[in-house]
């Protein structure tokens, strides 16, 4: 008897599964009979095959190498007709080579076309044609707690899972990111960096980004993953396109990682060379505020700092040094940096 491959039995698995997310959800197309003549509205195998696999190779000598790899891998949803494929940034964050995995294992060679920060999106073309109809976008504006979704991948061995929101809210990461209104789903799917999430009608609705130990906060918190909303992409499509980066000036950038302990903010990491470290902080000193407003949490800090200006900014941080007998509160000038100044991405793009 012959196997089926994983990608087949993930076909199969899928179709059913979406046919219950379909009902389940009261969709128009759920409940109404179509005429036999009518073309199914969501063709559950072009969606499976329009989840590339990205693959990446990034020099050592790069900013992100040592925290990220040099060999990494992902997915990736082809968006347009001539080989756009987007991928969370990531995966793509400054490499040299890169490649398109389609659904039968061939690899077809790509270049990156942009990345943006400040949603985490990247974008990479294929050279060479990959004969595969893209996703269409949905809007992430109408998706909120309760709805059902799939989320979708090029690896594993059964690549795709009906999931549900759980939330909308903040998402703020250590390495000074910040989202207004992420998407948190559960149960958790591990491989969710660059995964598609998918809603009713099958439209891409948000691309994964992380596993999360409290999608749902409780109590008790629930573990899941964290998806960038699609909305994100469309006012800054465009200039990726053309510039590889958004035309928007860059928030200023410290090269502090920080971890909320205990009601205090505390600095991790200090990026070798950045404008944190080159002001003398050090990992471990505690973040007290911003310019004499107090901070007790990443997003808080991040709204603070960036309420101040544009990269090149002076900001002014109230810390509390570690290995010091005192308690005292230092006040400590940054003069900020862009954060695309630092990163090596010459070579990309």
């Amino acid at each position: 008897m012959r196997l089926l491959s994983p990608r087949i039995r993930a076909f199969h698995v899928f179709s059913s599964v979406l046919a219950i997310v379909l009902l389940l959800s009261g969709s128009a197309f759920a409940q109404k009979k179509q005429p036999e003549n009518t073309p199914s509205p969501i063709d559950t195998g072009e969606i499976l095959r329009a989840v590339v696999g990205i693959e990446t190779t990034v020099p050592a000598n790069t900013r992100t190498a040592r925290a990220l790899g040099t060999e990494r891998n992902g997915n990736g949803i082809i968006i347009d007709n001539e080989g756009l494929v987007l991928t969370i940034g990531y995966v793509i964050l400054e490499a040299d080579s890169v490649n398109i995995v389609k659904p039968d294992g061939k690899k077809i060679p790509a270049k990156i076309v942009g990345y943006d920060h400040n949603t985490g999106f990247g974008l990479v073309r294929a050279i060479k044609p990959l004969n595969l109809k893209p996703i269409r976008m949905g809007k992430s504006a109408d998706l909120f707690a309760g709805k059902r979704v799939l989320i979708v991948s090029h690896e594993g061995e059964l690549p795709v899972m009906a999931a549900q929101v759980v939330s909308r809210r903040p998402f703020a990461g250590y390495w000074e990111y910040l989202l207004d209104s992420a998407i948190y789903t559960i149960p958790p799917f591990p491989k969710y960096g660059g995964a598609a999430l998918i809603g009713v009608g099958g439209r891409l609705l948000g691309v994964g980004s992380l596993v999360v130990s409290d999608a749902f906060e409780g109590p008790p918190p629930v573990p899941g993953n964290m998806f960038v909303p699609i909305d994100l992409l469309r006012p800054i499509l465009a200039d990726l396109l053309e510039n590889g980066r958004s035309r928007k000036p860059s928030h200023p950038w410290l090269g502090a990682h920080t971890v909320e302990i205990d009601g205090r903010l505390r600095i991790m990491r200090i990026t070798k060379g950045g404008p944190a470290d080159k002001a003398g902080l050090r990992d471990g000193d505690i973040i007290m505020g911003v310019d004499g407003k107090r901070v007790k949490t990443m997003e808080k800090f991040f709204r603070l700092v960036w309420a101040k200006g544009d990269a090149g900014v002076n900001i002014s941080l109230n810390v509390v040094k570690s290995g010091t007998a005192e308690m005292k509160i230092e006040r400590v000038t940054i003069k900020s940096d862009d954060r695309y100044n630092w990163l090596k991405l010459k070579h990309s793009y």
